[in-house]
Protein backbone atom coordinates (compact mmCIF):
# COMPACT_ATOMS: atom_id res chain seq x y z
CA UNK A 1 0.00 0.00 0.00
CA UNK A 2 2.65 2.31 0.89
CA UNK A 3 4.68 1.62 -2.31
CA UNK A 4 1.67 2.27 -4.50
CA UNK A 5 1.31 5.59 -2.78
CA UNK A 6 4.41 6.50 -3.35
CA UNK A 7 4.50 5.32 -7.14
CA UNK A 8 1.29 7.38 -7.27
CA UNK A 9 2.97 10.47 -6.32
CA UNK A 10 6.01 9.82 -8.55
CA UNK A 11 3.61 9.76 -11.13
CA UNK A 12 2.16 12.94 -10.05
CA UNK A 13 5.44 14.67 -9.82
CA UNK A 14 6.40 13.76 -12.94
CA UNK A 15 4.03 14.54 -14.72
CA UNK A 16 3.73 17.86 -13.09
CA UNK A 17 7.21 18.16 -14.35
CA UNK A 18 6.76 17.11 -17.57
CA UNK A 19 4.24 19.81 -17.88
CA UNK A 20 6.29 22.48 -16.81
CA UNK A 21 8.87 21.38 -19.17
CA UNK A 22 6.17 21.27 -22.28
CA UNK A 23 5.22 24.94 -22.15
CA UNK A 24 7.49 25.96 -25.71
CA UNK A 25 9.59 29.44 -25.75
CA UNK A 26 9.61 31.52 -29.02
CA UNK A 27 11.93 29.87 -31.35
CA UNK A 28 15.23 32.46 -32.14
CA UNK A 29 14.12 34.44 -29.66
CA UNK A 30 15.06 38.13 -29.79
CA UNK A 31 15.24 39.89 -26.51
CA UNK A 32 16.40 43.49 -27.88
CA UNK A 33 12.52 43.45 -30.28
CA UNK A 34 10.79 42.71 -26.87
CA UNK A 35 11.43 45.88 -25.47
CA UNK A 36 9.09 49.14 -25.54
CA UNK A 37 5.60 49.48 -24.09
CA UNK A 38 2.94 47.12 -24.40
CA UNK A 39 -0.53 46.60 -23.53
CA UNK A 40 -2.04 43.57 -21.57
CA UNK A 41 -4.81 42.60 -23.12
CA UNK A 42 -5.61 39.06 -21.49
CA UNK A 43 -4.87 37.38 -18.70
CA UNK A 44 -5.45 33.74 -17.57
CA UNK A 45 -5.03 32.44 -14.26
CA UNK A 46 -5.81 29.42 -11.57
CA UNK A 47 -4.42 31.84 -8.76
CA UNK A 48 -6.72 32.63 -5.99
CA UNK A 49 -5.51 36.59 -6.74
CA UNK A 50 -7.16 35.89 -9.98
CA UNK A 51 -10.22 34.99 -8.46
CA UNK A 52 -10.66 37.57 -6.44
CA UNK A 53 -9.74 40.40 -8.20
CA UNK A 54 -10.78 39.26 -12.20
CA UNK A 55 -13.85 41.33 -11.77
CA UNK A 56 -12.20 44.57 -11.58
CA UNK A 57 -9.25 44.45 -13.57
CA UNK A 58 -8.48 46.63 -16.66
CA UNK A 59 -6.19 46.51 -19.16
CA UNK A 60 -2.87 48.44 -18.16
CA UNK A 61 0.61 48.99 -19.89
CA UNK A 62 3.77 47.36 -19.50
CA UNK A 63 7.35 48.76 -20.53
CA UNK A 64 9.65 46.48 -20.85
CA UNK A 65 13.84 47.45 -20.94
CA UNK A 66 16.81 45.80 -21.22
CA UNK A 67 19.37 46.15 -18.11
CA UNK A 68 23.05 46.56 -18.42
CA UNK A 69 23.53 42.93 -17.80
CA UNK A 70 20.78 41.63 -20.10
CA UNK A 71 18.05 41.31 -17.26
CA UNK A 72 14.98 42.19 -18.39
CA UNK A 73 13.48 45.51 -16.07
CA UNK A 74 9.13 45.03 -16.47
CA UNK A 75 6.94 47.98 -15.48
CA UNK A 76 3.39 47.38 -15.29
CA UNK A 77 0.99 50.71 -14.64
CA UNK A 78 -2.29 49.80 -13.81
CA UNK A 79 -5.79 51.31 -12.17
CA UNK A 80 -6.61 50.73 -8.77
CA UNK A 81 -9.53 52.24 -7.65
CA UNK A 82 -9.34 55.87 -8.11
CA UNK A 83 -5.26 55.74 -8.36
CA UNK A 84 -2.70 54.57 -10.47
CA UNK A 85 -0.27 51.99 -9.22
CA UNK A 86 3.37 50.72 -10.74
CA UNK A 87 4.58 47.47 -9.95
CA UNK A 88 8.44 46.72 -10.71
CA UNK A 89 10.17 43.52 -11.57
CA UNK A 90 13.41 42.20 -12.74
CA UNK A 91 13.29 39.04 -14.98
CA UNK A 92 16.29 37.19 -14.61
CA UNK A 93 17.22 35.56 -18.05
CA UNK A 94 18.30 31.83 -17.77
CA UNK A 95 20.85 29.86 -20.41
CA UNK A 96 17.07 29.04 -22.79
CA UNK A 97 16.71 32.63 -24.82
CA UNK A 98 13.26 33.69 -23.89
CA UNK A 99 13.02 32.15 -20.71
CA UNK A 100 13.11 33.71 -17.43
CA UNK A 101 12.98 33.95 -13.34
CA UNK A 102 11.57 35.92 -10.97
CA UNK A 103 10.94 36.11 -7.32
CA UNK A 104 8.42 38.04 -5.55
CA UNK A 105 10.02 39.93 -2.98
CA UNK A 106 6.70 40.27 -1.23
CA UNK A 107 5.68 36.83 -1.30
CA UNK A 108 8.17 34.96 -2.00
CA UNK A 109 6.65 32.98 -5.40
CA UNK A 110 9.28 31.73 -7.72
CA UNK A 111 8.26 32.64 -11.21
CA UNK A 112 9.21 30.53 -14.37
CA UNK A 113 8.10 33.01 -17.15
CA UNK A 114 8.63 31.95 -20.75
CA UNK A 115 8.24 33.86 -24.12
CA UNK A 116 6.07 31.57 -25.94
CA UNK A 117 5.29 33.40 -28.82
CA UNK A 118 5.48 36.54 -30.57
CA UNK A 119 5.95 38.62 -33.92
CA UNK A 120 7.36 41.27 -31.63
CA UNK A 121 5.42 44.54 -33.95
CA UNK A 122 1.96 43.22 -32.73
CA UNK A 123 1.72 40.57 -29.90
CA UNK A 124 3.79 38.75 -27.34
CA UNK A 125 2.16 35.49 -25.77
CA UNK A 126 3.71 34.97 -21.77
CA UNK A 127 3.20 31.82 -19.49
CA UNK A 128 4.25 31.65 -15.73
CA UNK A 129 4.68 29.06 -13.78
CA UNK A 130 4.70 30.62 -10.13
CA UNK A 131 5.42 27.75 -7.40
CA UNK A 132 5.28 29.32 -3.38
CA UNK A 133 4.87 27.05 0.08
CA UNK A 134 1.16 27.32 -0.63
CA UNK A 135 1.18 25.25 -4.10
CA UNK A 136 1.64 26.21 -7.87
CA UNK A 137 -0.15 28.15 -10.42
CA UNK A 138 -0.36 28.88 -13.97
CA UNK A 139 -0.45 32.57 -15.55
CA UNK A 140 -1.19 33.21 -19.26
CA UNK A 141 -0.43 36.76 -20.42
CA UNK A 142 -1.42 38.07 -24.31
CA UNK A 143 0.27 41.60 -24.86
CA UNK A 144 -0.55 43.77 -27.58
CA UNK A 145 1.63 46.87 -28.75
CA UNK A 146 -1.83 48.92 -29.58
CA UNK A 147 -5.02 48.73 -27.16
CA UNK A 148 -7.00 46.02 -29.71
CA UNK A 149 -5.61 42.65 -31.23
CA UNK A 150 -7.59 40.63 -34.20
CA UNK A 151 -9.55 38.10 -33.01
CA UNK A 152 -7.32 35.20 -34.07
CA UNK A 153 -4.66 36.68 -31.89
CA UNK A 154 -7.62 36.40 -28.66
CA UNK A 155 -8.77 32.94 -30.10
CA UNK A 156 -5.06 32.04 -29.79
CA UNK A 157 -4.71 32.80 -26.38
CA UNK A 158 -7.73 31.60 -25.50
CA UNK A 159 -6.67 28.50 -27.22
CA UNK A 160 -2.81 28.16 -25.31
CA UNK A 161 -4.64 29.07 -21.85
CA UNK A 162 -6.69 25.97 -22.21
CA UNK A 163 -3.95 23.72 -23.35
CA UNK A 164 -2.15 25.07 -20.01
CA UNK A 165 -5.09 23.38 -18.05
CA UNK A 166 -7.35 26.71 -17.65
CA UNK A 167 -10.89 27.01 -17.73
CA UNK A 168 -13.07 29.60 -19.40
CA UNK A 169 -13.81 31.41 -16.06
CA UNK A 170 -10.03 31.71 -15.45
CA UNK A 171 -9.39 33.32 -18.98
CA UNK A 172 -10.01 37.23 -19.21
CA UNK A 173 -10.16 39.31 -22.06
CA UNK A 174 -9.14 42.54 -20.06
CA UNK A 175 -11.84 45.52 -20.73
CA UNK A 176 -10.15 48.63 -22.35
CA UNK A 177 -9.70 51.80 -20.38
CA UNK A 178 -7.87 55.16 -20.69
CA UNK A 179 -7.17 55.13 -17.01
CA UNK A 180 -3.32 55.28 -16.48
CA UNK A 181 -2.26 54.56 -19.49
CA UNK A 182 -0.40 57.87 -19.91
CA UNK A 183 1.41 57.39 -16.71
CA UNK A 184 3.22 54.58 -17.89
CA UNK A 185 6.92 54.97 -17.89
Amino acid sequence: MHATLLGVLGLALLGALHAQDSIPVQTDFQQDKLTGRWYSIGLASNSNWFKEKKHVMKMCTTVISVTADGNLEVTSTYPKGDQCEKRNSLYTKTEQPGRFSYTSPRWGSKHDIRVVETNYEEYALVATQISKSTGSSTMVLLYSRTKELSPERLERFTQFSREQGLTDEEILILPQTDKCMADAA
